[in-house]
């Protein structure tokens, strides 16, 4: 078995425990073959919110601890005009990362956790309304938003964004039968709303020698747009290796 493969069968297999269904081998074939569908994220919360009357974060790969360090130093400039930088967690789930970096950050951020899934959203949007999250700085804005990833100009100007966030989600699109078209949509999206200051960061288990070439590959387009991609090692959890991937968008002459 490839590190590939290893992945995504204990990756499916942590969301297929969280969701706790009785047609456990339905829900596996569904994730492992269209993790880039709404639907099969639609039925993936559906399920694990009704088994609990406890709502609980679902992480993929590991929570904000482990790569804070990754991203706070990234939140260091100076704010736009409106006094905000710019925060975008991608595909998040339920995920606890978007609203730890809004409690986190010094300096003034409006953190948007969008989804593709109305459902992921509204457990989280209810959440943060039954236990206020306070922030670091008082300036900061939190929002929850269904969106398609690969369309992020419907919420975006060119050159608007500080920082975007990606646990997983290109990981989930890369797995799936027809998601790879998606993965380059979404990374060419990103590279045109981020500053030229701004950097996206991809959390991801897929070795370098993979994920580099395709980045470096996707994010260059001649007269168009270009990029610096750069990587480190987050660290080993449960057998596997995980890497952050920094995609930096470079001006072209």
């Amino acid at each position: 078995m490839s590190p590939f493969t290893k992945s995504l069968t204990l990756s499916v297999g942590r969301i297929v425990s969280a969701c706790a269904v009785r047609h456990h081998s339905s829900l596996t074939t569904e994730l492992i073959e269209n993790m880039d569908k709404k639907a099969t994220w639609d039925r993936f919360y559906t399920e694990s919110s009704s088994r609990t009357t406890t709502f609980k974060n679902f992480e993929w790969f590991f929570g904000f601890d482990a790569v804070r360090d990754f991203i706070m130093p990234l939140l260091q400039t100076k704010p736009h005009p409106d006094g905000l930088l710019q925060v975008l967690d991608m595909g998040c789930g339920t995920s606890a990362l978007g609203p730890c970096i809004y409690r986190h950050s010094p300096l003034p951020v409006r953190v948007t956790c969008a989804d593709i899934s109305p459902i992921a959203v509204r457990l989280m949007q209810e959440q943060v309304q039954a236990k206020t999250i306070q922030p670091h700085n008082l300036s900061s804005q939190l929002e929850f938003i269904e969106l398609d990833c690969t369309q992020l100009h419907n919420h975006y100007g060119c050159h608007s964004v500080d920082l975007i966030v990606d646990k997983g989600t290109t990981d989930a699109l890369l797995r799936s039968k027809e998601g790879k078209l998606k993965a380059r949509l979404m990374l060419k999206q990103c590279l045109k709303v981020l500053q030229s200051s701004g950097s996206l960061l991809q959390f991801s288990d897929e070795d370098p020698d993979a994920r580099l070439l395709w980045l470096e590959t996707e994010a260059q387009e001649p007269g168009v747009m270009a990029a610096d991609v750069g990587v480190q090692e987050v660290g080993e959890l449960r057998g596997m290796s995980y890497y952050c991937y920094q995609v930096t968008p470079r001006t072209i002459v």
